[in-house]
């Protein structure tokens, strides 16, 4: 473990490890009879004390001292000489247990137990974690324990901070202090403490303070995580941001109702067919959020439609808090009888609520706006997108060339523009920062983790330059090649960072976006009211990123990539056509709630969300007839919301990929 060879065991050491099962065995059999039985005289307290002493890993021991303490307790009376010598007993029997296995969890933990009962002196746990971490001093339990108790005795994240120092400057291969050296610095700049409360300044202290660790050693680890987690601190966002939205700032979107259209001169990339009497407002933040309601977020508008927008999380897990939000603002069916423009003002930040998961709340109050145009119903329908099955041969597909008209409105390709009352900080000390340590990083590009981390350095400052095109993609994607290559063992993870990159690249600017957009164009329909299709197969994506920009997408082909995982696209809430014909996503398969037959948790959370007309997955390994009966349970033939009926095109072709 760690890099430790393993040594063939010795005779002797098989007859001893054989001697010390047998013993433990009788010890187990015992014991598990005294916690039945719940019998807690001293004879089997001292019985579970040497169960533990050869065994700190057994939790059951554990739970059943508490129980007995607990009994113990009660019958003393809570007479303060009998409480403390009942508990410092606990503190000797875990100690014991530490000096068999120093990284025991079970054994850590009922400490912390022992020391919240309020009884026992923090001040001797000082001294007893100094003579721990002397003799182990990268052991993160250890760590963890004295952030616990430096709280119990109030001590100062600056004395603490010393204390870290004193081991880092011992031996900088800790990974363990310099975790906590993190700790303790977020919580300094946090508080604004004297010499913390210029975040540039402690960062540029802290970059002097790891470039002399890891040009030291570069092959040593510890200080490249910490240099990790400077980047991300560096280029990290405290407080949530609205980072995009659909309907985007400044927008026409042309609305057709019960697929009745004629678009004229409207863009295809602003179209919504409008089906349920509602239209749906998509809010994406740069993180996780909770707290969108109507008394956070403000929808106004010079016409009837309902203000009181219910707001709904579309989550990818079980956590109460995501990065998109999606409200219905409701029509009337009158208002699709008659013509016009109507503007939608959409505010947020100005009233507190709107909270990210690291506890910073929403502070930049902003607004953005677009106009609504209803399209007035026809006599007949239109024979087009919703009636028929799309095909996704490469002849009905012709690229997409916006005319005069339209060149433009196509706003979803642009980036977004909303309006900050408050705008953010200047971010020029950030780029001073990483430009600075991508200098000095290229002199390290002979090792794979210098080269790892000057793609993050490059990636980061492009990502500062929000509004210019990224000019580091390029070398970016070389050295991520490179890495697959000198580091076989770890090639998905760059392969996976590879297809951010490229995605990010596709989709930034509208030339290069315009490339990959398609009409699509069936020999048996004339129809001009079909969705622009975004074509990104072929392109050998690994992993899916950058969704803020498209949310405005109706029509996706992802077929034939190299997708093990397709989380994120439940934010593109407009979806209706995906196809995923030759990828390699095999579904993480697993028992999902409130589905009454075993399922897929990747499928289940971002698949219920989507309110698709046609799926296709042919030459998956997930496509079988037991994800076939899953969809149809996740996702029944008409959606209980009204958006659209579901038809799912499952199609079995020769083309087979195995499971990852």
């Amino acid at each position: 473990m760690h890099g430790r060879p393993r040594k063939a065991p010795k005779p002797e050491d098989l007859a001893a490890s054989a001697a010390k099962a047998e013993k433990l065995r009788i010890l187990q059999s015992q014991f598990l009879l005294n916690h039945h039985q719940k019998i807690f005289t001293k004879e089997a307290l001292e019985l579970s004390s040497k169960l533990l002493e050869i065994n700190p890993e057994c939790y059951t021991a554990w739970n059943y001292r508490k129980l007995a303490v607990q009994h113990s307790l009660l019958e003393s009376n809570l007479d303060p000489d009998s409480v403390n010598s009942i508990l410092d007993q606990e503190l000797r029997v875990v100690e014991n247990a530490l000096r068999q296995n120093f990284k025991s969890y079970g054994a850590w933990y009922h400490r912390k137990w022992v020391l919240n009962k309020g009884h026992s002196s923090t001040e001797n746990e000082l001294r007893l974690l100094d003579k721990l971490q002397n003799v182990d001093p990268r052991n993160f339990h250890a760590w963890n324990y004295r952030r616990f108790v430096a709280a119990l005795l109030n001590r100062s994240d600056e004395d603490e901070l010393n204390h870290t120092q004193d081991f880092i400057d011992k031996n900088f291969s800790n990974y363990s202090a310099w975790h906590n050296r993190s700790v303790l610095v977020s919580n300094l700049m946090k508080k604004k403490v004297q010499a913390f409360s210029r975040k540039d300044e402690v960062l540029i202290r802290e970059y002097e303070l790891v470039r002399e660790a890891v040009f030291t050693d570069e092959d040593d680890q510890s200080g490249w995580f910490y240099h990790r987690w400077l980047l991300d601190q560096t280029v990290k966002a405290e407080s949530p941001l609205l980072a995009s939205s659909w309907p985007a700032h400044g927008s026409e979107i042309t609305l057709s109702g019960d697929r009745y259209l004629d678009l004229g001169s409207s863009s295809p990339f602003n179209t919504y067919q409008f089906d349920s009497g509602s239209l749906p407002l998509i809010l994406y933040f740069n993180q996780a959020v909770e707290g969108v309601n109507t008394s956070t977020v403000t929808v106004s508008s010079g016409f009837n439609v309902t203000k009181d927008v219910i707001w709904k999380p579309i989550l990818s897990n079980n956590s109460k808090t995501t990065q998109v939000w999606v409200g219905q603002l409701k029509f009337p069916e009158v208002e699709l009888d008659s013509l016009g423009g109507y503007t939608m003002e959409v505010t947020l930040g100005h009233s507190q609520g709107i909270i990210s998961s690291s506890g910073f709340h929403y502070s930049h109050p902003s607004h953005f706006s677009f106009t609504v145009h209803v399209q007035p119903a026809k006599t007949e329908p239109v024979e087009g997108l919703g009636s028929e099955k799309i095909s996704w041969r490469d002849e009905n597909f012709h690229i997409y060339e916006p005319d005069s008209l339209e060149s433009n409105s196509v706003l979803p390709l642009d980036h977004l523009s909303i309006k900050n009352e408050r705008e953010p900080t200047d971010s020029s000390w950030q780029a001073k920062i990483i430009d600075e340590e991508i200098s000095n990083f290229r002199e390290l590009l002979d090792c794979k983790i210098g080269k790892l981390t000057l793609a993050r350095l490059l990636t980061a400052r492009d990502a500062l330059m929000s509004s210019e095109k990224p000019v580091h993609s390029e070398e970016v994607l070389r050295l991520y090649s490179e890495l697959m290559k000198l580091d076989p063992p770890h090639s998905r993870f760059y392969k996976d960072e590879h297809s951010l990159v490229l995605l990010e690249k596709v989709i930034y600017g509208r030339e290069s976006l315009l490339s990959y957009c398609f009409r699509y164009r069936n020999l048996t329909s004339s129809s001009s009211s079909n969705p622009i299709c975004l074509r990104l197969n072929g392109l050998s994506l690994s992993r899916l990123g950058s969704f803020e920009k498209l949310l405005w997408v109706q029509m996706l082909d992802l077929s034939h990539n190299e997708l093990q995982s397709i989380e994120g696209l439940e934010a593109m809430q407009l979806l209706s056509h995906l196809n995923l014909i030759g990828s390699e996503w095999d579904g993480n398969e697993t028992v999902t709630d409130g589905v009454s037959l075993v399922s897929y948790w990747e499928a289940f959370f971002i698949l219920r969300g989507l309110k698709l007309t046609q799926i296709d997955i042919a030459g998956n390994a997930i496509a079988d007839e037991k994800f076939t009966a899953f969809l149809a349970k996740v996702m029944p033939c008409t959606q209980v919301a009204g958006w659209c009926t579901i038809e799912l095109i499952l199609i079995y072709s020769d083309f087979h990929c195995s499971k990852s």
